[in-house]
């Protein structure tokens, strides 16, 4: 582009330094003729002549002067624009960089992702004072956050355990879990997914299809049957209040239950509340419980009810990166009913979770009794 224009000055130049020089020859001829004939005597009056050879030598010292100079003209000004730029590219870095750092719409517009992510790792880097810590910590960062499919707003998790009257196919103790989640969320497919599975390949593969499936692993060495109803059920499933159809599928190793959010809601691109409450055992032996978020979230409030069983004492342990401080709170004295409150303000990156462990009443071990004493010990008298 700057060629061909160079290539139009030039040829614009040439062509007005030829007219000047052709009506310098005319007007030569003019000047010539006056003198001779008395026809054209009138023009002897003018300054036909010392105009003609103005025009005529300009013209032509434009074009010889254009030839012999161009070169040299253009390097001048090649290198003009040089010490131009050398001299203000800090300035318009400054300028750039400010106005990047403030107007983020001028940065989307000319920045492509690859590009974003290189000069994010950069200001990380600085910041840090290490490119491969920058680099592996923005990769982990890009990949959790900015890669997921959706945001989850406002969680609330509600957790009932109960004793439950039947038990294993082995006899063993069991605990109902009733769990109801609430949350907001821009959704990004059109059907959820509920799976529960015994098969640990399985239970990896699904949990790679975050947030399509919520999958449930049922250990299957309680004798459990991951497969059966009693095991795990979905119950309800809503999308800002209205209930959808749920519909069940089983195999050998687990069964999946479906509820279609819709094709329609995922175009609208619009936040909406989605409610989904099931239940489902787990053994009173296993001693632990552990909830877990598949997509960032902020604002987390769990609230664990394990007053229907012979739990002696419950706590929790908080499996996140958040500078932000978990809120840990149980009901006070006096109040009946046994309730464990964990809050958590703040994003929270997914795979963040939380860990209840508990220890049954059975398993505390006994007061000593008062005049007990070790096997051949005397009692001391005055």
């Amino acid at each position: 582009m700057y060629d061909l224009l160079q290539r139009l000055y030039r040829l614009k130049v040439t062509l007005v330094a030829l007219v000047f020089a052709i009506l310098g020859l005319v007007l030569l001829f003019l000047a010539k003729q006056a003198e001779l004939s008395n026809e054209l005597s009138w023009l002897r009056s003018f300054p036909v002549f010392e105009l003609g050879s103005t025009l005529f030598i300009t013209g032509s010292l434009v074009v010889v002067w254009d030839y012999v100079d161009g070169r040299d003209r253009d390097s001048r000004e090649d290198e003009r624009i040089r010490r131009l730029l050398a001299e203000s590219a800090p300035a318009f870095r400054d300028a750039v960089g400010r106005g990047f750092a403030v107007e983020s719409e001028d940065l989307k517009r000319v920045a492509t992702p690859e590009l974003l992510d290189d000069i994010a790792t950069t200001a990380l880097s600085l910041r840090l004072g290490d490119r491969q810590f920058a680099e592996e910590v923005y990769a982990e960062l890009r990949d959790q956050a900015i890669r997921a499919p959706e945001r989850w707003y406002d969680v609330e998790v509600a957790i009932r355990l109960s004793t439950a009257t039947e038990r294993s196919t082995r006899g063993t103790p069991l605990f109902n879990v009733l769990v109801e989640w609430e949350y907001t969320t821009t959704p990004s497919h059109p059907v959820q997914r509920f799976a529960c599975v015994s098969d640990r390949d399985e239970f990896y593969e699904l949990v790679s299809d975050v947030p399509a499936t919520s999958t449930w692993f049922l250990t299957p060495r309680y004798g459990l049957d991951a497969s059966q109803r009693e095991s795990f059920e979905l119950l309800s499933f809503s999308i800002d209040g209205e209930q959808r159809a749920i519909r069940r599928s089983t195999r050998k190793s687990g069964q999946t239950y479906s509820a279609a959010i819709g094709d329609d809601v995922v175009r609208a691109g619009k936040p909406v509340h989605i409610k989904h409450i099931y239940r489902t055992l787990t053994p009173q032996s296993g001693h632990r419980l552990f909830i877990e978020l598949p997509q960032p979230t902020r604002g987390l409030s769990v609230r664990l009810d394990y007053t229907a069983t012979d739990i002696a004492h419950l706590s929790v342990t908080d499996l996140v990166s958040s500078t932000q401080r978990t809120r840990i709170s149980n009901l006070p004295d006096g109040v009946s009913g046994k309730v464990l409150s964990v809050d958590l303000p703040g994003w929270l990156l997914p795979k963040a979770g939380f860990a209840f462990v508990w220890t049954l009443r059975a398993e505390e071990p006994s007061p000593p009794c008062a005049d007990a004493r070790p096997p051949g010990a005397t009692t001391a008298s005055r």
